[in-house]
C-alpha cells in the first residue's frame, strides 16, 4: 500500500509539472501573438513576435490574404519593431451608421477592435487594429512630448499568397497611371505601385485591395515591390519624383521633399487598410476608409454632408473639347449646362487674366440658368497661408461656389499638410474642392465633405496617350483605383478621343464611375446634339445604393446596377474583346418598370440604338457588347 500510495505522489507531482510547463508555453503564446477576428469570425488579423520582430498576417475564411510580414517602422532611425515585447491589451467593438457621398448614401462602421501596448526596452507604444467583415486596418501610435520633433519611416512588408493576380500602375505619373495585370511572381524586385494595390486570390478564393486610411501629419504610402511576392511600403520622401512634379515644381523642391519629415508630439501613423470580400460587389461597397476617418467638425459643417453650402453635381468643363475660353463663353457654357439641367460650370486655368467684375458678371449670368462656378488654380498659388486664404475670401465674395486646384504630385508631409489647410480654409469661406494632380483619396470625403472629389485618377486627359487601350483600363478603374474613393476622371467624349470605345461606353463610365462633382469632359453642344441626351440628363452624381454584377471581370467587364430614390439605372462598360451577356433585374424591386435603353450599334462605334420597353425583377435582358462596347438603361416604376 505504500509503494502505491508513493506511485500516486509521483504521478501526480509529475502531472503538475507538465501542467506548469503547459501553463509557461501558453502564457509565452498569448505574450507573443495575438488575433483580432471580425463581427462574423470570417477575416482575422494576426500579430506574432518572432524572435524579437513583429510580424503580422491576414486570413479569409482560413485562407491567406497577407502572408507573415515583418512591420517596420522606425522613428530617428530607430526600428520600433525589432526586440519587442506585448504587454497590456484590450478588445473593444464598433457599430454605428452615418450618411455618406458616392457609392451609397448609407455606411456601417461595424467592427472589432484591439490595442495592444508594444514595449520595447523602456519605449512604450501603442499598436491598434480593426478588423470588419470585408477588411482589416492597423495603425501605430508613438507617444512624444508636444514641443518634441521626431522623424518616422516605414518599410512595412505586405506579402501576397502565392499564386495571387495583382492589378497596379507605376509611379511615373504619380497617381495618373495605366494599370497591369501580373501574376505576383512576375512582379519584379524595385517595381513601384501606387495604391490601392487590388489583386485576386489563387483558386477563386476573393479579392483584396491595400491602401490607407486617415492621411495626415504624415507623409503618403506607396510600394516597391521585393521580388519575393511581396509589396514594401515607401512614404513620400523616399518615392522616386514624378514627372508631373518636375513639370510644375523645381529640382531644388524635388531634393527638399526628399529629406523625411518630422512629426511635433505623438506620431499616429494612418490606417494600413486590406479590404477583402468572395466578390466584386463586397469591394467596391466597402466602406473601411471612411470608417477609419473622424466624422466632420460640426462648427464647420453643421449638417454634416447634407451641409447646405455643399451640393453635388454635374458640370460642364472647357478643356478637352473646345469652346471659346473665354467670359463670353463660358456663359454659353453655362447656358448650356442649365439646358442639360447640369449644375455647375468648372472654368479652367484660363480665367486668370479675367477682371472681378468680368467673374462676377460670369456668376450672375450663370445663376440666372441655376448653375454655380468653379475656378481652377495651381497648388503653387495655395502653399502659402495668407495668399491662400485670400485668394479663397475673393472666390466667396465673388459668389464662386468651388475650387478645382491642381498640381498636388507629391506624397512629402509638407504637401499632406497642405491639402489639410485647404481643406479647414476652404470651409470656412464655404468653397466646395476638387483636388486635381493629387493622391488616392484615404477617406477625407468623411471628415472633409466640401471635397465633393479628386483626380488621382489616369483620366480622359490621357487621351492622347494611350489610344488603344482605354476599354481594358476602364474596366479595371472600378475595382482599383475607385475602391479607394470618388475620382474627377472627367468622363464621356463623343469625338476621336474615346479612341477604343464606343459611344455607349462612354456614357456608361458617367454611371461606373463614382464622383460627386460629375464634370464631363465633352463638350456641352455635342451632349446637346447626341440621340442619347435625354439619358445622359438624367444621370445623377451620387447613388443610395450600387450592386456589382455578375460576370462583371477585372479588366473585362463591369456590371453596375445603381440607384438614386427609386430610380435604378444599370449601366455595362466592355473591355477590348466583344461578348453577349444575360443580366438578370433582379435589383428591381416588386412590380413593373418602364425602362430606357441605349446600346451599342454593333457595326458603328460612333452611334447608339435606343430602345423602350417594360420590365419586372424576374427579367433577364439580353445585351450583345461590340468590342469596347457599353449599355445603360433606366427603370422607373409604374404607376400603379
Amino acid at each position: 500500500m505504500l509503494r502505491i500510495a508513493q506511485m500516486k505522489k509521483v504521478l501526480l507531482l509529475l502531472l503538475l509539472a507538465l501542467l506548469f510547463v503547459g501553463w509557461l508555453g501558453h502564457r509565452n503564446f498569448i505574450a507573443t501573438h495575438a488575433t483580432v477576428a471580425s463581427p462574423n469570425g470570417v477575416v482575422r488579423l494576426n500579430f506574432f513576435i518572432q524572435r524579437g520582430q513583429l510580424n503580422y498576417a491576414v486570413t479569409f475564411s482560413n485562407k491567406p490574404v497577407i502572408g507573415l510580414s515583418p512591420m517596420n517602422l522606425t522613428v530617428d532611425g530607430r526600428n520600433l519593431s525589432e526586440g519587442v515585447r506585448f504587454e497590456a491589451r484590450q478588445s473593444y467593438q464598433r457599430n454605428e451608421h452615418y450618411a455618406t457621398r458616392g457609392v451609397h448614401s448609407s455606411a456601417t462602421d461595424h467592427c472589432n477592435g484591439m490595442t495592444i501596448m508594444v514595449g520595447q526596452g523602456a519605449t512604450q507604444y501603442t499598436l491598434e487594429a480593426r478588423v470588419f467583415d470585408d477588411g482589416i486596418a492597423f495603425r501605430t501610435i508613438v507617444p512624444g512630448a508636444t514641443d518634441a520633433s521626431r522623424v518616422p519611416d516605414e518599410a512595412t512588408v505586405f506579402t501576397l499568397p502565392e499564386g495571387a493576380t495583382v492589378w497596379y500602375h507605376g509611379l511615373a505619373g504619380h497617381y495618373e497611371g495605366s494599370y497591369k495585370q501580373k501574376q505576383i511572381a512576375d512582379v519584379t524586385n524595385g517595381e513601384w505601385a501606387a495604391p490601392p494595390l487590388t489583386f485576386q486570390l489563387p483558386d477563386g478564393n476573393g479579392y483584396a485591395s491595400i491602401t490607407e486610411a486617415v492621411l495626415k501629419d504624415y507623409a503618403g504610402m506607396a510600394f516597391q515591390a521585393d521580388g519575393n511576392d511581396g509589396f514594401v511600403t515607401r512614404l513620400g520622401h523616399a518615392q522616386p519624383v514624378n514627372n508631373p512634379f518636375l513639370h510644375d515644381y523645381s529640382e531644388a523642391d524635388a531634393k527638399r521633399l526628399a529629406i523625411p519629415a518630422s512629426v511635433t508630439g505623438t506620431i499616429t501613423t494612418p490606417w494600413r487598410v486590406v479590404m477583402v470580400g468572395a466578390d466584386l460587389n463586397t469591394m467596391v461597397n466597402c466602406d473601411i476608409p471612411t470608417s477609419l476617418s473622424p466624422p466632420p467638425d460640426a462648427q464647420l459643417f453643421p449638417n454634416g454632408i447634407n451641409t447646405d453650402w455643399i451640393k453635388p453635381g454635374r458640370a460642364v468643363w472647357c478643356w478637352l473639347d473646345g469652346g471659346q475660353r473665354t467670359p463670353e463663353g463660358m456663359k454659353e457654357f453655362s447656358r448650356m449646362a442649365g439646358e442639360l439641367g447640369f449644375e455647375y460650370t468648372v472654368v479652367d486655368a484660363y480665367w486668370d487674366e479675367w477682371t472681378d467684375e468680368e467673374i462676377r458678371d460670369l456668376v450672375e449670368y450663370s445663376k440666372t440658368n441655376g448653375v454655380g462656378i468653379w475656378l481652377w488654380r495651381h497648388g503653387r498659388d495655395v502653399q502659402d497661408a495668407a495668399e491662400r486664404r485670400a485668394f479663397f475670401k475673393r472666390c466667396h465674395d465673388l459668389g464662386v461656389v468651388g475650387v478645382k486646384l491642381d498640381a498636388f504630385s507629391h506624397e512629402s508631409k509638407e504637401f499632406i499638410d497642405l491639402y489639410q489647410a485647404c481643406y479647414r480654409d476652404a470651409a470656412e469661406f464655404h468653397l466646395m474642392l476638387d483636388i486635381h494632380g493629387s493622391d488616392k483619396p484615404t477617406g477625407e470625403t468623411r471628415t472633409w465633405p466640401n471635397e465633393l472629389t479628386r483626380e488621382g485618377i489616369y483620366g480622359l486627359e490621357h487621351h492622347k496617350n494611350m489610344t488603344n487601350d482605354w476599354a481594358r483600363h476602364n474596366t479595371t478603374l472600378p475595382f482599383a483605383r475607385y475602391l479607394a474613393g470618388p475620382g474627377d476622371y472627367t468622363p464621356l467624349i463623343f469625338g476621336p478621343a474615346r479612341n477604343d470605345t464606343s459611344w455607349a461606353h462612354q456614357i456608361a463610365t458617367t454611371v461606373v464611375f463614382t464622383s460627386p462633382l460629375l464634370c464631363y469632359a465633352a463638350n456641352p453642344k455635342s451632349i446637346l446634339d447626341n440621340p442619347a441626351v435625354d439619358m445622359i440628363k438624367t444621370i445623377p452624381p451620387e447613388w443610395d445604393e450600387t450592386i456589382v454584377l455578375p460576370p462583371s471581370e477585372i479588366g473585362k467587364l463591369a456590371i453596375f446596377a445603381r440607384r438614386n430614390g427609386d430610380t435604378w439605372f444599370l449601366a455595362v462598360l466592355n473591355g477590348p474583346e466583344p461578348r453577349d451577356v444575360q443580366i438578370p433585374l433582379k435589383f428591381l424591386g416588386d412590380g413593373s418598370y418602364d425602362a430606357v435603353m441605349v446600346m451599342d450599334q454593333l457595326d458603328n462605334p460612333a452611334a447608339v440604338k435606343k430602345e423602350n420597353r417594360s420590365c419586372k425583377s424576374g427579367d433577364t435582358l439580353s445585351v450583345s457588347l461590340r468590342a469596347g462596347g457599353g449599355f445603360v438603361a433606366r427603370f422607373i416604376k409604374t404607376a400603379q
